[in-house]
């Protein structure tokens, strides 16, 4: 069992019947304080010996872009405190302090541990918790606290369930959008970014690709508060800065960068969302291929986002399924103007019990500003104007283990997914692309038209090849029959045996 798993099973053992929307804040929060903590210490240990008050000076912790924790705030401290009845209230005041003393903090972090309905033993429970996480003393410390907050949030969205529409992007998914997409360089928006997934994603496929941070500046915007807190902390534990926006309207309505154009975007939307005043923003601007119905936001986040990329820019969005095909409120007609304008790159259908809490099936939509070009590590792609890509991964997809509805993709599962599409818009080092039935297939704007403008990949790569098992069709058309006659004999005596039974019970 790993770190992440031991910890959450001991933390979620204390939560009793704590709702976990609740409890999240609470456990995440004060893991928050634990990195922080673990950062301060460390470089405050490593001044001592030059004189407490070089120690103390608030501009060396500034200078490593270490936050600046003032004493009642420090883990050590609050670990001394921490079976005080007032326990609670003493993390709340940690944390405004560190609001106060670290202005890109400001408003992120949770202040709900002194509330009467929280049971102070919880707290003391937490703090004891993560207090007795191992540390061996290298930069690899602050990824295994990032691992553990990501666990977390994880596991905390699979007890929550659906939000309103909101789903939390499974892992697998973030992973393939930022394979598919690559981003290496240039500028990153996330226009709903939860708990910043896909940030957090990106920088990790920079690091395993050799790239720069400084070369990918990272926007995002989110509607809900307490979230926008949660990405915030995520963020701070990687190290990654972004410019993550908030405001209560939400991005549909109130864009927070209303002119800035991006070179990458991704995007998990809430799903078939109706209350998204789509009749005050009728007439707006941004609706190039149609008004996206008042009922349903699904097309009004698919316009939002390719409005918001530049001239070489790529998009990777999760969608309901039902954006593949629903003909309701025209959104059939807007499906087909992206299609016709170029905008739609490839399609993936994903297989299902993806999300947590959900069984709900979903699709990738990979959108291009300008399919004529694009690039992708430093070259430049092929023209794939008049091409969709279709790429079927329905029958992908294992149980996680322990679990009987939730499934994942694995590693070589998103490497041929990302592969397959990286060799058809033609990346020099992903080899040359071929049809692949069952799997992928380059479709004709002809094709998509016979299709209505229908884009489920299952409509066009077709059935996969049988398997050929060398067994010659009489031989076994012989043998399964033998086995089905076998059963039904089978099945026969059974329920003989079921009645006599049940007549001995009479």
């Amino acid at each position: 069992m790993s770190i992440e798993t031991t910890l959450f099973a001991a933390a979620d053992k204390m939560r009793g019947s704590m709702d976990p929307g609740e409890y999240k804040h609470v456990a995440l929060g004060l893991l928050f304080l634990r990195y922080i903590g673990v950062a301060f210490q460390r470089k405050y240990d490593e001044l001592l010996p030059e004189g407490q008050e070089i120690a103390e000076d608030v501009d060396e912790y500034l200078a490593d872009g270490i936050f600046w924790v003032p004493e009642p705030a420090r883990w050590k401290t609050l670990s001394a405190n921490a079976k005080d009845p007032k326990i609670g209230v003493q993390v709340d005041n940690a944390m405004r302090a560190i609001e106060a003393e670290n202005e890109q903090l400001k408003g992120a972090l949770p202040k709900v541990f002194g509330r009467e309905a929280l049971d102070p033993a919880i707290v003391t429970g937490l703090i004891d918790l993560f207090s007795n996480i191992k540390f061996d003393g290298t930069p690899k410390d602050f990824d295994l606290i990032g691992r553990i907050y990501e666990y977390f949030i994880s596991e905390f969205a699979s007890n929550e369930g659906k939000r309103g529409g909101d789903f939390h992007t499974p892992k697998p998914v973030v992973e393939l959008i930022v394979d598919m997409i690559e981003p290496m360089k240039g500028r990153l928006y996330e226009p709903c970014c939860g708990s910043g997934s896909f940030m957090v994603q990106s920088e990790r496929f920079l690091e395993h690709h050799s790239g720069r941070r400084a070369d990918l500046a990272i926007y995002g915007q989110e509607r809900n508060h307490t979230t926008y807190g949660l990405a915030r902390m995520n963020l701070a534990i990687r190290g990654i800065v972004a410019n993550i926006q908030w405001n209560a309207e939400g991005t549909l309505l109130r864009d927070a960068f209303p002119d800035e154009k991006f070179d990458f975007v991704m995007a998990n939307p809430p799903f078939n969302i109706s209350d998204w005043s789509g009749d005050i923003l009728a007439e707006d601007r941004r609706w190039k291929y149609g008004t996206p119905p008042v009922g349903n936001a699904n097309f009004a986040w698919m316009q939002h986002i390719y409005d918001k990329l530049g001239s070489t820019g790529i998009a990777g969005v999760v969608m309901a399924n039902g954006s593949m095909s629903s003909v309701s409120s025209g959104e059939g007609d807007i499906r087909r103007a992206m299609v016709e304008g170029g905008a739609v790159d490839a399609m993936i259908a994903l297989p299902g019990q993806l999300f947590y809490g959900t069984q709900i099936p979903a699709c990738i939509w990979i959108l291009a500003k300008d399919k004529s070009n694009g690039i992708a590590k430093d070259a430049k792609l092929r023209d794939r104007r008049g091409q969709v890509l279709f790429i079927d991964a329905r029958k992908m997809g294992a149980l996680v283990p322990g679990s009987r509805k939730q499934k994942e993709l694995s590693r070589e599962e998103i490497e041929r997914i990302a592969a397959a599409y990286h060799a058809w818009r033609g990346e020099p080092d992903a080899g040359a692309y071929a049809d692949e039935p069952g799997f992928c297939k380059a479709a004709s704007m002809e094709e998509i038209a016979k299709h209505d403008y229908v884009l489920t990949p299952g409509r066009y790569v077709g059935a996969s090849a049988a398997e050929e098992d060398g067994e010659p069709f009489e031989e076994k058309f012989e043998r399964l029959t033998a086995e089905l006659r076998a059963q039904f004999a089978e099945g026969r005596r059974l329920e003989q045996e079921i009645e006599a039974r049940l007549e001995a019970l009479e």
